[in-house]
């Protein structure tokens, strides 16, 4: 209940929370500026009236001591009434008094310099006054309150002081004036905080205007592109503003890449379904029509059914194909583990290059192998599929009598790691600029018609780069007319 209560008290707006602070920081430096002085002022002006009221009392001393003949000139201003010896020179407020076998009497100097007679209640206080030689306040009725100091004389005890209603006026007006003063300050705190605060906080509401900006953008769907950005001028990374700003940025960069990468994967995804529909509804097509060609023969031909079905098995073989080329990405994708062995990887491409010899004989192939064997921990199998892949790329897209020069052996260093490196170069006609973007994306064709003198489905080189990823490489492609290079990178 207690927290609650403080929760509505505190400001919820930071800069009025500034303000309240400092205003409450000047209200308690005054307060204690206040405190201090005047505690300062009190002792002065106590000390100064202790002073006097110890001079008063040493003439009031000296005049009761000498003979009543002395031709001392304050003989005359002596009571008549009395034997108290009054001397000129007391200050009006002045107390004497004095106590000894003769009785108890005292006088008080009035603002017109005349003397007054003490009331017997004042007089019997000032008896009780102790003779320590300490100052004492005392509060007399009808004079106010006093301070007093007793000495011993010949025969009795003589009392003097003087009132504090002075010192109180003094350290009542000092008071009223250090209000005065710490009121004015605190309103002079209040503007001059709130237009500060003000000032100082609008690059932080400069930025948060940038945040509710992007928060009121459409980012739920489609491409994103360019969102918004924090001011240059509050990325100051030497203000706390300009470090959040700078953050900000970053964020909003970061923000804006997974953006463009949800819609990128968005668009392959669909894609992806889209050419893996056709991919599979081309063969599924030809199966079915064959079957039904077949089934509406009522004598069917021997030489027409053996096509037929030769036809169905390239049809179910190219489905095949297809579908363990998808379940292989989506199982590199899960990050399924590799069969890990020791590789040889000069042998795996001697003879990768030699099956594609075989193959296409109308292309110039050239080997180019380390002095020693050179050998990698990967799985075998896959580490084939991706040299087969690459070697098939090269010699469909390339016209006969092209040169097509495998190499490996080349190492060099990556993040600190010894690498092998294998490069796959021909001097045909080059991938197109638009594609060399795109090459290694899933169903990434050089014909968008999806007809079968394109080539595969488009999943050659995805295949290639998950298999390289997954051993923990990279796999580059550049290309110009007459110089193509696939370069792929494996740590030892």
């Amino acid at each position: 209940m207690f927290s609650n209560t403080l929760g509505r008290l505190v400001p919820s707006s930071l800069a009025r929370r500034l303000v309240v602070t400092t205003i409450t920081l000047v209200a308690l430096v005054s307060l204690l500026v206040a405190g201090l002085t005047s505690f300062a002022m009190y002792n002065y002006l106590t000390g100064r009236l202790d002073a006097e009221v110890s001079d008063s009392l040493d003439r009031a001393v000296d005049a009761s001591e000498r003979p009543a003949s002395s031709s001392d000139p304050s003989e005359g201003a002596e009571h008549e009434e009395s034997d108290v010896r009054i001397p000129i020179g007391q200050a009006a407020g002045t107390i004497t008094a004095k106590f000894d076998d003769e009785g108890d009497r005292g006088d008080v100097v009035t603002a017109s310099g005349t003397r007054q007679a003490l009331s017997a209640v004042a007089l019997s206080r000032l008896g009780t006054l102790p003779i320590d030689g300490e100052i004492h306040p005392v509060d007399l009725p009808g004079l106010g309150t006093y301070r007093l100091m007793a000495r011993e004389t010949g025969g009795g005890s003589l009392v003097a002081g003087l009132p504090t209603h002075e010192l109180n006026e003094a350290l009542a007006s000092l008071l009223l004036w250090e209000l005065v003063l710490a009121l004015g300050g605190i309103g002079v705190a209040a503007l001059l905080g709130q237009l500060a605060v003000s000032r100082q906080l609008k690059p932080l509401r400069d930025v948060a205007a940038t945040a509710h900006e992007l928060t009121q953008m459409e980012l739920s769907s489609g491409e994103v592109g360019m969102t918004v950005r924090v001011d240059e001028r509050l990325t100051d990374p030497r203000t706390e503003v300009g470090r959040v700003g700078a953050a900000l940025n970053r964020m909003l960069g970061h923000v804006e890449q997974a953006l463009d990468a949800r819609h990128r994967s968005e668009q392959q995804v669909r894609q992806f379904v889209a050419d893996a529909s056709h991919e599979l509804r081309t063969p599924l097509a030809t199966i079915h029509g064959y079957a039904e060609l077949t089934r509406r023969t009522s004598t069917p031909d021997a030489e027409q059914l053996s096509m037929a079905m030769a036809k169905v098995e390239a049809e179910a073989t190219r489905m095949s194909t297809l579908v363990e080329d998808l379940l292989l990405l989506a199982r590199l994708d899960s990050g399924r583990p590799l069969e890990w062995a020791e590789v040889d990887l000069t042998q795996l491409v001697a003879e990768a290059v030699n099956d594609a010899r075989d193959v296409s004989a109308d292309h110039q192939w050239q080997l180019i192998l380390a002095d020693e064997p050179v050998t990698v921990r990967g799985d075998e199998q896959r580490l084939h599929q991706v040299l087969t892949n690459l070697l098939t790329n090269a010699r469909l897209h390339t016209p006969p009598g092209t040169r097509i020069t495998v190499a490996v052996g080349s190492s060099d260093r990556i993040e600190n790691r010894e690498s092998v490196l294998i490069t796959i170069h021909d001097d045909g006609p080059g991938v197109p600029e638009d594609l060399a973007s795109t090459a290694f994306e899933r169903f990434s064709r050089g014909d968008a018609s999806r007809t079968r003198e394109s080539g595969g489905a488009g999943l050659g080189l995805s295949i290639v780069q998950a298999i390289v990823q997954a051993h923990g490489g990279t796999v580059t492609l550049t290309s110009a007319p007459g110089d193509t290079t696939f370069a792929i990178r494996l740590p030892r």
